[in-house]
């Protein structure tokens, strides 16, 4: 039996439209349209898992490697992004620089079925529900999956001092809607939402997500004492409202610094 192509909904064989939605059998969806939600639930507390049922004809992306099990009736494909063929080096090499792998995992349903997402480390799942043209700045290696009317791009930091100091270089992933896109993050977030004029000021790295109408600046962390001595490093983030700011207490640098100091310098046997 066929399926609908906007809304998954189960079409009979001679039907001219979708008795669900009612767009006209095979039409593609409306560009720009927002899409059906995900049905999805995130289990678990520090190692959280994203199960996602999908409906026949569903269909998001996700970044290789993050898929934890699926359905038979899941069919999923590993490609490159784009129609056109400098489209898919274009978007490989943006991703790239966002810090993400080279080739997205697509995951389609063809009947009812079930696939779970999760995160390399210990941290916390969340979830954006983007309006079109909507848009939400994340950091680098934090994107888990998305539908695949959600737009992933890179975002250039718009000044030096972030970008040399900013603890994420000069690249942000940009996630532009209409539709649900799944981030991945250390320990718990903290949300914000900042006043226009109102400012955050938050250690370089333990940024999430923020909202494109915030402004994103790098700050000298007090004076020379408290920036030497302070053990939080020489600089500071700097958010500035009207928007919506994402906060980690844990970091995958701070994961890896204290793994090192934990580690012997040597055993009975060697050096």
């Amino acid at each position: 039996m066929p399926f609908c192509t906007n809304c998954g909904g189960e079409i009979a064989v001679q039907a001219r439209f979708c008795a669900a939605c009612g767009r006209p059998s095979g039409a593609p969806a409306a560009v720009g349209a927002a899409p059906e939600p995900l049905d999805f639930t995130i289990h678990g507390d520090n190692l959280q898992v994203a199960r996602v049922r999908l409906k026949p004809g569903q269909e998001l992306y996700a970044e290789a490697g993050k898929m934890v099990y699926k359905t038979s009736t899941i069919a999923w494909e590993t490609r490159l992004s784009g129609e056109s063929l400098g489209e898919k080096l274009f978007g490989a090499l943006k991703r790239k620089l966002a810090g993400e792998s080279l080739f997205l995992t697509y995951f389609r349903a063809h009947a009812p079925g079930e696939v779970g997402f999760a995160g390399n480390y210990p941290g916390r799942i969340q979830a954006f529900d983007l309006g079109p043209n909507q848009s939400v700045l994340v950091q680098r290696d934090s994107f888990l999956f998305a539908q695949t009317t959600v737009q992933f791009n890179v975002a250039l930091v718009k000044r030096l001092g972030a970008g040399f100091f900013g603890g994420e270089g000069f690249i942000l992933q940009r996630l532009t809607g209409p539709g649900q896109v799944f981030i991945h993050g250390g320990g718990d977030f903290i949300e914000f939402t900042l006043a226009a004029g109102e400012t955050l000021q938050v250690d370089t790295g333990c940024i999430v997500a923020f909202d494109e109408s915030v402004d994103y600046d790098i700050q000298l962390a007090g004076g020379i004492k408290t920036a030497m001595f302070g053990g939080e490093g020489l600089f500071l983030a700097t958010l500035t409202g009207p928007g919506r700011v994402i906060v980690q207490s844990m970091t995958l640098e701070k994961i890896r610094r204290e793994l090192m100091l934990a580690r012997p310098g040597g055993d009975e046997r060697g050096g």
